[in-house]
């Protein structure tokens, strides 16, 4: 018998006192329909087919991943009057009743309101009682790490040696919290998050037969917000269908989850890149005029990095998880121009933004300081390149350049450079941090000192070793050289000793 899913105008209507929301109506009905589980698809039905069918199943994963729809699955199959089958009918009273959740053979349990030992008790007292109607006697027991030590203790002697026409199927979310005796008497499966583009491609289904239409975008956007769960995934599509109930729009969905759309973080990460904090601030006014929510929106910052971190890696466009394929150009290019560790530190930056967010109403503000303080590590790429050639000893050759420094010299001041000629981003900033040197021509002039560079000629060769030892000898006591290897988790210690 076939297992499609009804049209909605066949089963109810959207004004029936019956009516059931999208994640119930659309549940899957057979092994087939499962989506983004097929390990466990296919080693249920093998265990079917072969007869090799256990006395105890665990169903592990996170919320709205298909644990609770498999173990009903599961059950028709051993029960369908076609059965044991791994294409249960879906057609009998026996499937009808299962799929509803009322059939007197298999007992649904929630472990949260029925945890203690003298639930337990009553459950080992009726499995010896067959079933009324069908092959087998099934617990399909929901949330299972919520019982008591207790409980558990008193089901251990049941479920090692439960009498043959009984099933236990247990299912949880945390499995850590399940006593090992249990554990080892279990077959354990475990449930992967879906991936977003087979949410996508359901919800687009589900909308089809709905008769909604809908923007390019907007199914792969609820897909992303779902993270890995379809049902949360319904449960957006099924706001949405109140909201639109006829077209969808991705802007009626950035208006309903108060997330910020692409263009919007593609704009503020450009105004980052070339350190634009001007454009950072006008960009969160416009986005909380709209209405984004500032922690969903940190949120959003953080995803787009990780697939800037990505992109630096060189990972391959398919491993992207929160930008579309169709920008892997521009992510690729974005990455390339603020370098791996600068990301990295921003990073950090936006995960401890997120914590701190959770403890204060000032969501807004904390955003602001964190986007300028990611705008503000441009010179973090350069730094770093400095540490390296510090440790390996390849620095690059000096530009010849013009010092200036304003005001009192002291040990803590560091002049500013202008290069004559062309010279690496590198080199530049290495100059900047190093002193002074002593071979120069100086002039005071009201309270200024002006220092100018006078480039001398080339000096006969010297041992790089020995080259090496004397810049590092010439640079440790800089601040800004500590400051660096600071910043790196290199001390100078291990600088001069590498």
């Amino acid at each position: 018998m076939s297992q499609s899913e009804p049209n909605a105008s066949q089963e109810q209507t959207r004004d029936s006192e019956h009516y059931q929301v999208v994640a119930r109506r659309y549940r899957p009905q057979g092994f087939a329909q499962l989506v983004g589980q097929r390990h466990v698809s296919q080693a249920l039905s093998n265990a079917i087919q072969t007869g090799r069918i256990g006395h105890a199943y665990l169903f592990t994963g996170a919320r709205g991943v298909g644990k609770t729809s498999s173990a009903r699955i599961f059950a028709k199959a051993l029960n369908c009057i076609h059965g044991p089958t791994p294409t249960p009918c879906n057609v009998c009273e026996i499937c009808d009743s299962i799929s509803t959740g009322e059939d007197v053979d298999v007992l649904e349990i929630d472990g949260a309101s029925n945890r203690g030992i003298d639930e337990i008790r009553q459950l080992r007292q009726n499995v010896s009682i067959r079933p009324s109607r069908a092959n087998y006697k099934i617990y399909i027991i929901d949330e299972v790490h919520m019982l008591t030590r207790e409980a558990f203790n008193a089901l251990l002697k049941t479920l090692e040696e439960p009498p043959e026409h009984v099933k236990f199927i247990f299912c949880t979310t945390e499995p850590s919290k399940i006593p090992i005796t249990i554990l080892s008497r279990c077959q354990r499966y475990d449930f992967a998050g879906i991936d977003a583009t087979a949410i996508a491609e359901r919800l687009d289904e589900i909308a089809q037969k709905e008769g909604v239409t809908a923007e390019p975008g907007v199914f792969e956007t609820l897909a992303r917000r779902a993270a890995g769960s379809m049902r949360d995934a319904q449960s957006l599509l099924e706001q949405l269908l109140s909201f639109a109930p006829e077209h969808i729009m991705l802007a009626d969905v950035h208006a309903m989850l108060g997330t910020a759309d692409d263009q919007r973080i593609f704009r503020i990460l450009a105004s980052i890149n070339a350190s634009e904090t001007a454009t950072v601030f006008a960009e969160l006014d416009t986005a909380a005029q709209e209405g984004v929510d500032f922690g969903i929106f940190t949120e959003q910052l953080l995803g787009v990095f990780r697939d800037l971190m990505l992109s630096a890696c060189d990972g391959d466009k398919q491993l992207l998880m929160y930008c579309p394929p169709s920008r892997y150009d521009e992510v690729k290019q974005l990455a390339r121009d603020l370098g791996l560790h600068r990301i990295l530190a921003a990073m950090q930056v936006l995960d401890q933004t997120y914590t701190k967010m959770r403890y204060s109403t000032q969501g807004r503000i904390l955003l602001e300081l964190a986007l300028v303080r990611i705008a503000n590590l441009q010179q973090l790429q350069g730094i770093a390149v400095l540490i390296e050639q510090l440790r390996t000893g390849t620095l690059h050759p000096l530009p010849v350049t013009q010092h200036v420094v304003t005001g009192t010299p002291n040990a803590g001041h560091v002049a500013q450079s202008v290069p004559q000629g062309a010279a690496t981003p590198a080199a530049v900033r290495f100059s900047e941090m190093l002193p002074p040197k002593p071979d120069t021509v100086t002039e005071k002039k009201n309270d200024a000192v002006t220092i100018e560079e006078v480039k001398k000629p080339a000096a006969p060769p010297v041992n790089p070793a020995v080259r090496k030892m004397q810049l590092i000898a010439e640079a440790s006591e800089h601040p800004m050289i500590k400051k660096a290897a600071e910043l790196f988790g290199a001390t100078l210690t291990e600088v001069k000793s590498s």
